[in-house]
This record gives C-alpha cells, sequence and structure tokens, in this order.
C-alpha cells in the first residue's frame, strides 16, 4: 500500500471502532434517563435498580469511548492537517462546538450524575441525566454538521488558498444532515435496544432470579429497537434523494457497504417489528428465543459500520466534495513507516479498548443487578485523626 491507502485505512478502521462505543452511548443514554424518570415519579425499587444497572453499564461504554475520541482527534493534526489548513476556518467550528459540549458540559453533568446519588435532591439528580442525554446527542449533531459539510460544502466560500465560513446557519440546514442525523439516532437506539434485548435473554436463559427485572428490561428493548431501526431505515432511504448520483455507482466499495447495511437493515426491522414486537409480552417466557436474541446482538454494530463505508467511501477521490481530495488533504512529509507505525498503535489501542469494553460490559451483565457499584451508599467517613498537644 502507498501513504495514502495506508492513511486511508487507517482512518477507516480507527473511525469504525470509534463509533461503535457513540451508538451504544446515544442508545442507553435516553434508556437510563427514561428508567431514572420512572424511578423518582414511582419510587419503585426496581426502577432504582434497573437504573443503576444499565447506567453502570453505560458508565463502562462512556469512559472508554472518550479515550477512542482522543485518538481521532490526533488523526487530524497527524495525517490531515492539508484539511485543517483549507477548510480549518468551516470544518474547525463544529468540532470546537462538539468538544464543549461533550468534554466540557457532558462530561461535567455525567460526573454529577455519578457521584450525585444520595447527596444531590432527586428533582436535580434526575435533571443531570437528562442533560447528559441532550449534550450527547447535541455532540453527535454537531459531528454530523461536520461530516455533512465533507458531503456537501455550504455556507463557505474559497478565498485564496482556504475556505472561510460565511453561514453558520447554512451548515446546520445541510441537506447532507437531514436525513443523516436521525439516521445516527435511529442506529444508536437500535443499537442500545439490541445490548438490552441481548443482555436480558442471556439471563433469561440461565433462570435468573432477577425474572422481573430482566423481563421488564426484555420488553423495553424489543419496543426501543424497533423504533431505532424504523428510524435508521425510514431516514436512510429518505437520504437517498439528497446524495450525489454517482455517489455509490461509480464507487465498488461504497456499493458493498451500502448492500449490507441495507440487507441488515431489511433484516432487522422484519424480526423486530413483525416478529419480536408483536410477541413482546409472551418473549421473556420463550426459552427457545433467547439466544437467537443473543446471537443478534452485534447486527445493528455491523450495520452502522457499513453504513459508514458507505457514505465515506462514496465521497472518493474527495476529501470536501468537488473542493478538496484527499490526496491534497494529507499532512505532508508522511512516509509509508511513519503512518503504518502509527496505524499499529491507533488500531492497537482502539482494539484493546473495544476488547475491554466487551469483557467489562459482559462481566456486568453475568453478574446481573446485585453489589452494583453505581448508586451505592457511600460508606461512613473514618473518624477524624486526633491530635496531640504537646
Amino acid at each position: 500500500m502507498d501513504v495514502l491507502d495506508l492513511a486511508r485505512l487507517q482512518f477507516a478502521l480507527t473511525g469504525s471502532l470509534h463509533f461503535l462505543f457513540v451508538a451504544l452511548t446515544l442508545g442507553l443514554a435516553p434508556l437510563v434517563a427514561i428508567m431514572h424518570t420512572r424511578w423518582v415519579r414511582s419510587g419503585n425499587p426496581l426502577h432504582e435498580h434497573m437504573t443503576r444497572f444499565w447506567g453502570q453499564i453505560y458508565v463502562i461504554n462512556y469512559a472508554l469511548g472518550i479515550v477512542t475520541g482522543l485518538v481521532m482527534e490526533f488523526q487530524f493534526g497527524l495525517s490531515w492537517s492539508g484539511l485543517s489548513h483549507y477548510a480549518g476556518d468551516v470544518f474547525g467550528a463544529p468540532l470546537a462546538m462538539e468538544t464543549l459540549v461533550a468534554f466540557f458540559l457532558e462530561s461535567t453533568f455525567l460526573g454529577l450524575w455519578i457521584f450525585g446519588w444520595h447527596r444531590l435532591p432527586k428533582a436535580l439528580h434526575l435533571a443531570c441525566i437528562w442533560i447528559v442525554t441532550l449534550t450527547a446527542y447535541g455532540s453527535a449533531f454537531y459531528i454530523m454538521i461536520g461530516n455533512a459539510f465533507l458531503q456537501n460544502p455550504v455556507g463557505s466560500v474559497v478565498r485564496g488558498d482556504h475556505m472561510e465560513l460565511t453561514d453558520f446557519g447554512a451548515l446546520m440546514s445541510n441537506s447532507a444532515l437531514v436525513g443523516a442525523f436521525p439516521h445516527v439516532i435511529g442506529a444508536g437506539l437500535a443499537a442500545g435496544g439490541f445490548v438490552m434485548m441481548g443482555a436480558s435473554a442471556y439471563q433469561l436463559l440461565r433462570r435468573t432470579a432477577y425474572l422481573e427485572f430482566f423481563t421488564k428490561s426484555l420488553r423495553t428493548g424489543v419496543v426501543v429497537a424497533a423504533i431505532g431501526v424504523v428510524v435508521a431505515v425510514g431516514s436512510g432511504y429518505a437520504q437517498f434523494g439528497l446524495v450525489q448520483e454517482d455517489k455509490f455507482e461509480a464507487n465498488t466499495g461504497a456499493a458493498v457497504g451500502l448492500g449490507f447495511m441495507m440487507l441488515i437493515g431489511e433484516l432487522l426491522q422484519l424480526v423486530v417489528v413483525f416478529l419480536l414486537l408483536p410477541t413482546v409480552y409472551w418473549l421473556p417466557r420463550w426459552r427457545w428465543t433467547h439466544p437467537i436474541l443473543i446471537i443478534m446482538t452485534p447486527l445493528p454494530f455491523l450495520a452502522a459500520v457499513f453504513g459508514w463505508m458507505a457514505r465515506e467511501i462514496g465521497r472518493q477521490p474527495w476529501m470536501i466534495w468537488e473542493r478538496l481530495t484527499v490526496a491534497d488533504a494529507m499532512s505532508p512529509g508522511l512516509t509509508s513507516g511513519m503512518v503504518t507505525t502509527s496505524l499499529i498503535g491507533f488500531t492497537g489501542v482502539l482494539g484493546l479498548l473495544a476488547v475491554v469494553d466487551y469483557v467489562l460490559i459482559a462481566r456486568a451483565v453475568r453478574r446481573g443487578p446485585e453489589d452494583l457499584a453505581l448508586g451505592a451508599w457511600p460508606r461512613t467517613p473514618a473518624p477524624a485523626p486526633i491530635r496531640l498537644e504537646v
């Protein structure tokens, strides 16, 4: 491979691994917020345990996902300085807003939610997780603004050797964003719903002692997965009228990604909407369906990866459509050895984080809703040391 292909491969691998974390974050955040709301309104201990259990899985995924996002930021400076020089004034604006939203607001209020159990008033504590959810979706919105600009560079003009932002409102109403953002949200809800379905099915298959807990979780997962799949498939088809005509016809890689994404999406819609949703009341009792639900858990994540392949490969050879080629967007002076080294390092780190994320979540699922660290009563503080006066 030459330097350009290595750099593209590096971004493809790291971007795909990072989005696995993002999809689950977008899917679980509103679920945890809804469970917390039900607990505050009802006072039912079951809802409290559901909030703590699924919230703990959310926190695990969020914490590791933050690190994968940092790796993505490094890549722009190391491999794609040409993009920063040419379109940094435009492309950098939504990324800066995303940083403010994600790393300041979202992380701050998530910290308040994690450490606010039994310390904050219930209403204020509940508000924290809803703000976390809204900022998570705000973060995704700003990222998609930047990505939509690469697909359709509106709201900017070329002046000299760089682009300048002229209309931020045009970026926010970009036709490449209108259909893509709901598509991402639907994909996230589907991922969160399927994880909840698969984890609950695993516990029910083991004849868990927490039957009511995982029965309600399984039914919730089915409903959320159905909503997510319908939104993702519907908004996906709606985008066909907004993309460039030759984006898929002239690019085999993009066509392959699109073909597999559509196949998986249609399969998930058929199974969840037409088979699982009508039988959601009896589903927890049908143990023969539980292994199937467990096996299906990775499918929304696989569809998301194929979707990004279709969207990003279809833009080749352009980094910014008909403005900047991928070759011109690369950092000057890169060698195959340099990119190979960073490729191995970045992919290794993200791959390890993905494995750790899976192991920690699987361990939490196997353990079930007992001895939860999140929301546990704080320990009695140690007595103050006695000072001896001479």
